[in-house]
């Protein structure tokens, strides 16, 4: 009795320390993981920006006199050299010699700016027809195989963009011949030639009315606003970025702008301002910004709504590939003791047989949603996304959710 009494008491004494063994045990820590897959990899500098017109033009009265009263309304169409104004001239101020020698001079500086246009539209010229050239050779390599896809669109846009400032060389080359007409003018009703009759002010390019400054009739000074002529179909944006992300925008580099009200658009960056300026943040920082100026590429923005003044947001892509291994950047943290800068000293845990592996890794960029792997890691491991303050190297781990990178 007392042998089985004893077998007894051993038997409950080992039954007793497994629970407790089994109690106080560390419990498997619950995980969610994703699997490291293979896809496109984009990191982008993303900000607000707003439209607005690429050319503006004001309408100006190049001497004083009696102004009649202006018909165009904000949004009439105009034709280039089309008349917006008429002035009768106040000839009295204008029969002295000093200002008759100034108007000589305004025409002289006007017909040397039409000339200067001149050179400048034959430079733009020279520079569409080498720009067309370059793509045909290019189109012709493409089509033997010997160019890529990539270099061909280059090309493209470089036609393109040639074929713009061959317009604008010749937009400027108007403006200025309407310029020395005006001064031309001006001079014959300095001079005693133009008698009382109503002098016509012109509009020096194509477009609409966007404001109308003195619509009533009025005695007018000598530069005094008339009213502002724009063309609403072409439009550019100018984004504030901060001078970190500025530097990452250079000219060239591809933009998709979006959240404006309908379908994303393509853009490319053409200028970086070098001056930054001083702007306080809604939380009352003090930031460094500078602008960039945002070509449109999409010809059909005007007709798909976008307007003078819209708000936008552009997302410069700094780098696009294809084919490389992509984690969660929730899954991706500095090392103890790394200060993480340039993508390096970073790591992950890695699953494997149950358990949590720390893993350095080496990252080529990273986005909101996703860091690319240069080294560390295989396509198809399992990292753990969010992995919790008690989780330590070696620790058993259980599998909650397993997601896969996009």
């Amino acid at each position: 009795m007392i042998a089985r009494r004893w077998i007894y008491t051993a038997v409950a004494a080992a039954a007793l320390a497994a629970v407790l063994a089994w109690a106080f045990a560390p419990r498997p820590i619950a995980v969610e993981t994703a699997l490291v897959a293979s896809g496109h990899f984009e990191s982008a500098v993303e900000d607000d920006g707003k439209t607005r017109l690429v050319d503006h033009y004001l309408v100006s009265a190049p001497l004083a006199g009696q102004l009649s009263r202006i018909t165009l309304r904000e949004g009439d169409q105009v034709a280039a050299g089309a008349v917006v104004a008429q002035l009768r001239p106040a000839r009295a101020p204008l029969l002295d010699e000093r200002s008759r020698r100034q108007q000589q001079a305004r025409l002289a500086a006007a017909e040397a700016q039409v000339g200067a246009a001149d050179a400048a539209l034959a430079r733009a010229g020279i520079a569409l027809r080498q720009a067309q050239h370059d793509f045909l050779r290019a189109e012709q390599l493409g089509m033997a195989g010997f160019v890529a896809a990539s270099r061909l669109d280059s090309e493209r846009l470089a036609a393109q963009a040639a074929q713009k400032e061959r317009d604008s060389a010749a937009a400027q080359r108007q403006v200025a011949l309407h310029e020395a007409e005006q001064a031309r003018a001006a001079l014959d009703g300095a001079t005693g030639q133009g008698g009382d009759a109503m002098f016509a002010l012109r509009a020096p390019v194509g477009g609409r009315v966007l404001r109308v400054i003195q619509a009533s009739e009025a005695v007018v000074a000598l530069g005094a606003p008339l009213l502002e002529l724009g063309d609403p179909d072409r439009l550019e944006v100018v984004a504030e970025l901060l001078t970190a992300d500025a530097i990452l925008a250079r000219p060239g580099t591809p933009v998709r702008i979006d959240r404006w009200g309908g379908a994303p658009l393509d853009g490319r960056v053409r200028r970086v301002e070098p001056a930054a300026f001083t702007k306080i943040s809604a939380l009352g920082v003090e930031e460094q910004r500078v602008r960039v100026l945002i070509d449109l590429l999409d010809a059909d923005a005007r007709g798909a709504g976008l307007g003078v003044a819209y708000r936008v947001n552009v997302r410069i892509i700094t780098s696009s590939l294809d084919r490389v291994r992509k984690v969660p950047v929730s899954a991706v943290f500095p090392l103890p003791g790394k200060s993480g800068a340039d993508h390096a000293g970073m790591g992950v845990y890695l699953v494997r047989d149950g358990r949590a592996h720390l893993t350095p890794l080496r990252l080529g960029g990273r986005n909101d949603a996703e860091a690319w792997v240069r080294d560390g890691l295989a396509e198809g491991a399992q990292v753990i996304v969010y992995p919790p303050a008690q989780l330590r190297d070696g620790a058993r781990v259980q599998v909650r959710e397993v997601a896969r990178a996009r």
